[in-house]
């Protein structure tokens, strides 16, 4: 089973329409957006999933930033959310599920996202997130489809959390990468999506479970076009290379080559460690902008000014071939 597959059986069941709907299962996003008025549509989302720290604390504050993600890709503001649990009562001590809330609370807090309540269950394995609902003007929304033939493709954070955190939980990787990391998947988009919007850009998504090149194939497929993107352009995290190199693939990398590799053209010489990279499965990645060519210096400078100083220019678009993205090959 791909990653697709689940959104694909998803999407296949009867749709449900409202002129009120903007974004729902007939135009998958990061999240649906229903419109209320002229000039207010809200923005849900849900994400949670098992611990990729060990530290409860800051799992709680990667699992907050991961959700939130995909209300500031699309242009939004988080304003209230709700807790999902699944927690394993007879294997871990309650004082564990704690840490995590404690963690993602402090992390709305930062956000200025107010908690409203939450469910929870006993299950055999731990699991955190949450339901998060925003708002947006709907005029300024942003979505996956927007992308324009001459855009220049921006990527705020760099790649390799699911490679390095395998590497981590295999006792392989130093504490000083680990902490690197868990500080990359912690931080919030907040300050880019609030740059992005001050600039004026035409689509956005952000990188997650599907890897880089799995969001920028629906990028791709959803705005009719083609994406060149340049690998020696794309910011990586420490040592991700070193352990690509060594084999540490998650298996959500694996599954997205896999699901992938047909709407992809990669250049015989793009080594495969940097390949693995590129579909490496992300947690809490960054976004992935497109805007015109003309404001892409001026964006990157505002965000490097704000301290989203990995941000990079790693691609363009391109007229086609349409739906495919080609990794091109570098001197």
């Amino acid at each position: 089973m791909g990653p697709g597959d689940l959104n694909k059986a998803i999407c296949d069941l009867p749709q449900m329409s409202d002129p009120k709907l903007v974004r729902g299962l007939a135009s998958p996003d990061d999240a649906g957006v229903y419109k209320l008025s002229d000039d207010l549509a809200i923005i849900q989302t849900i994400d949670f999933f098992t611990p990729i720290v060990d530290d409860p604390y800051t799992f709680g504050q990667i699992a907050v930033a991961n959700a939130l993600s995909d209300v500031y890709a699309m242009g939004g503001k988080p304003l209230t959310a709700m807790n999902v649990v699944c927690f394993p009562v007879q294997s871990l001590d309650i004082s564990v599920l704690k840490d995590i809330l404690r963690g993602g609370v402090d992390k709305m807090l930062e956000a200025g996202v107010l908690l409203v309540g939450g469910h929870s269950i006993v299950d055999t394995e731990l699991k955190y997130g949450l339901s998060v609902t925003g708002t947006v003007h709907p005029k300024r929304l942003l979505t996956n489809s927007g992308a324009k033939a001459g855009d220049k493709l921006i990527l705020t954070k760099p790649l390799g959390t699911g490679i390095i955190s395998t590497a981590v939980k295999a006792k392989m990787a130093d504490e000083e990468t680990a902490a690197k990391v868990a500080k990359c998947m912690a931080t919030l988009n907040d300050k880019a999506s609030e740059l992005m919007q001050e600039i004026g850009v035409h689509a956005c998504t952000d990188v997650t479970g599907f890897g880089l090149i799995g969001h920028t194939s629906q990028l791709a497929q959803n705005s009719q076009v083609g994406i060149n993107i340049s690998p020696s352009s794309v910011p990586l995290l420490p040592r991700v290379e070193e352990f690509a190199q060594q084999g540490f693939c998650p298996g959500g990398t694996r599954r997205n080559r896999e699901f992938y590799s047909v709407s992809v053209i990669i250049a015989d010489k793009v080594p495969a460690h940097i390949q693995d990279i590129l579909f490496d499965a992300q947690t809490s990645g960054g976004l992935l902008i497109s805007l015109a060519s003309r404001k892409a210096k001026l964006l990157l400078d505002r965000l490097r000014q704000a301290g989203v100083e990995d941000a990079a220019v790693i691609g363009e678009v391109v007229s086609g071939p349409r739906g495919v993205v080609t990794i091109r090959q570098e001197a």
